[in-house]
């Protein structure tokens, strides 16, 4: 039987990004906007983020060759297309099979709550608010923007293309915490309420690592098997600091 996955799938959450620190900062600060002045697709890695990314690069140069990436796929927001170059410095783009921005990997679309606090959305948009609080983000579209559901869409499409063109191969894909969460939803077969609670339960580290391994034996013709989830030891063991900040904007958990 012919296997259908890749043998391997890394999913990592860019480096911490200068969008971070300025969320950080406004709702410290209890400010409605978050003081970032770039598109949401040019804001790049913080000086931490950068390291936080080589630390990444290093771990997965130290793997045995046979058991690296040969296959990168990235979104091409900035922070995480950074955080893929800095992999790829170290393992030799020369050396993969594939290296693609892939614009389906992007982050959620927030619309009208682009750059938004929590406190923001509330007082700017009060209804809004209240009926994301009552359908719950998996459903929820604020205007102009993408719920779970319409990412979780565009990455079966991506699906599509992993298991046509990168079956047997090793795959990691960079993007972002939403995409992490909706690839775990995909891959474990999960429910709204299955995802919603890990989401609720800690956020996806910066550069923190979930990876799945085909298990031939597994199901009626074998499937991806979860193997690490949220690893920061690269971070850890380099003496990087682990950040877990939520991307732009800021929204309350259901």
């Amino acid at each position: 039987m012919e296997q259908k996955w890749p043998q391997q799938v890394w999913l990592v959450r860019h480096g911490q990004s200068a969008g971070n620190v300025a969320r950080d900062a406004a709702t410290a600060a209890k400010e409605l906007l978050i003081d970032i002045a770039e598109r949401d697709v040019d804001v790049p890695l913080s000086e931490l983020g950068m390291r936080q990314a080589d630390a990444l690069a290093q771990w997965f140069a130290a793997l045995p060759p046979g058991q690296q990436p040969n296959v990168v796929l990235y979104s091409p927001y900035l922070r995480a297309r950074a955080t893929a170059q800095a992999v790829l410095q170290c393992l030799g783009p020369e050396d993969m099979l594939a290296v693609v921005a892939d614009e389906r990997l992007r982050e959620k679309e927030f619309g009208v709550t682009d750059r938004l606090t929590s406190l923001g959305i509330s007082r700017k948009y009060p209804e809004l608010a209240e009926q994301r609080k009552h359908v719950g983000k998996f459903y929820f579209r604020p205007p102009g923007g993408e719920s779970w559901c319409d990412v979780i869409l565009r990455l079966r499409s991506v699906l599509d293309t992993i298991t046509r063109e990168y079956r047997r191969e090793r795959v990691l894909i960079i993007g972002h915490q939403v995409i992490v969460n909706c690839f775990r939803y995909l891959f474990e077969r999960m429910d709204e309420e299955t995802i919603l609670a890990i989401d609720r339960a800690a956020d996806v580290p910066n550069c923190g690592v979930t990876s799945y391994q085909f298990d031939p034996q597994a199901g009626k013709r074998g499937k991806l098997m979860l193997e690490l989830e949220n690893f920061v030891a690269p971070l850890k063991e380099s003496g990087t600091p682990v950040t877990d900040k939520p991307d732009l904007p800021s929204a309350p958990k259901p």
